[in-house]
């Protein structure tokens, strides 16, 4: 016969055991958008929530705060979340939870950001399209995949296009990995903001007005950005008139700018393939408006630009003064770009590198000095530590 503290036993065993993952279908169709929010409340971690293929036409956001939790389609092309007829202004999915999978699923049309986490530690974007269907205007979303305030973020082979701000976003967060994303017709095709140790990757960055930023902006919580690697991108033709609605910091990116770093440390800009960005294909500038904030650094420092390919480019800046500065160079300005103000500069390809000469920070560009920087400007900048993710979340990508 079992004592009571063998029966206490077997009982709180019972109670402990984790309960077994399960799978939710939802089906596209009528009261598709309470069916999938109810799913998304009522999943345990561990839990898979699939949506099946099809057009999911929803006239609210949906959300979830659920840690462990994997939101699953068919495909970017076959599950396709339709936000056009939504109520409102907010994102098409809000994450806040850790662990979290979103995989194989399209969000189209969202009024607001299309897919936003926050505070989602461990979050994984794979195969996810985010898409304005009408192509860039100022009434779309600002940001198409904008995960935030969080530590281990990985997007990969994911599609955005027609953001009015950033197509992939990462705020204010550390440990990213952003690789091999086409980003098109946005603002800005990839952001890194105010983030620390992040690897942007083997991505196609076209026909956005800048192709990839990094930029650390003054007054947020997380100051300081910087242990960035930029490599092995294509960032071709990024002339998109900027369309980002009037106030915006990126409403002030030149179209044709390749790659930009604004006051961020240890940049290494490297193995890239920059063609045919009309103003410049590298800028290196300082923050030009004016900030109060005593922890904020302005200018960039310790970038490292190295082994890219260069193709033509510099033919139609647009900023005040580009034209005739083009024109002072032959008809196109230098492949790479400084205002003069940054801060232990590695420039080691061999390719023209022109300096506004700017001695201030906020002095605007039509009060240039432009002097040559031929053939090299030799610095020192550390070598970047490699960005690396989880055992558990590599097993999720299995």
């Amino acid at each position: 016969m079992k004592s009571f503290a063998q029966y206490a036993g077997a009982v709180a065993l019972i109670v402990a055991a984790p309960a077994l993952a399960a799978t939710h279908t939802i089906e596209p169709g009528e009261g598709a958008q309470e069916r999938l929010q109810e799913a998304l409340i009522l999943a345990e971690p561990g839990d898979e929530i699939v949506l099946a293929a099809g057009r999911y036409a929803l006239t609210d956001g949906l959300s979830l705060d659920v840690d462990g939790v994997t939101l699953r389609g068919a495909g970017m092309q076959q599950s396709v979340l339709d936000f056009t007829t939504q109520s409102g202004a907010g994102e098409g999915l809000l994450v806040t939870s850790d662990d979290v999978t979103l995989r194989d699923f399209a969000i189209e049309n969202a009024k607001g950001d299309g897919i936003k986490s926050k505070g989602a530690d461990q979050i994984i974007y794979d195969r996810i399209r985010v898409e304005w269907t009408n192509g860039p205007d100022a009434a779309n979303g600002a940001y198409g995949i904008y995960p935030v305030e969080a530590s281990h973020v990985l997007v990969q082979d994911s599609y955005v296009r027609g953001a009015s701000d950033a197509g992939i976003y990462v705020g204010q967060s550390e440990q990213i990995i952003v690789r091999r994303n086409r980003v098109v017709e946005n603002v800005a095709g990839i952001e890194i903001e105010n983030s620390n140790f992040a690897e942007v990757t083997e991505n196609l960055a076209t026909q956005n007005t800048g192709g990839i930023l990094v930029f650390d902006l003054p007054g947020l919580p997380k100051v300081g950005g910087g242990s960035v690697l930029v490599a092995n991108n294509a960032v071709i033709e990024n002339n998109t008139d900027n369309f980002a609605p009037e106030g915006n910091i990126v409403a002030s990116v030149p179209a044709g700018t390749g790659v930009m770093v604004m006051a961020n440390q240890g940049v290494h800009v490297q193995d890239n393939a920059l063609i045919n960005n009309v103003t410049s294909h590298v800028m290196l500038i300082a923050y030009t408006q004016e900030f109060d904030d005593e922890r904020y650094q302005p200018r960039p420092v310790d970038v490292v630009v190295r082994g890219n390919i260069y193709g033509s480019g510099g033919s139609a800046p647009d900023f005040e003064g580009g034209e005739l500065l083009a024109a002072a160079f032959g008809g196109a300005l230098p492949s790479i770009l400084t205002d003069g103000l940054h801060q232990n500069l590695a420039i080691e390809d061999a390719v023209p590198v022109l300096s506004l000469g700017l001695t201030e920070v906020g002095q605007p560009f039509t009060s240039a000095s432009p002097s040559m920087l031929n053939p090299v400007v030799a610095g020192d900048a550390p070598e970047l530590a490699r960005v690396t993710l989880p055992e558990s979340m590599q097993a999720r990508l299995k």
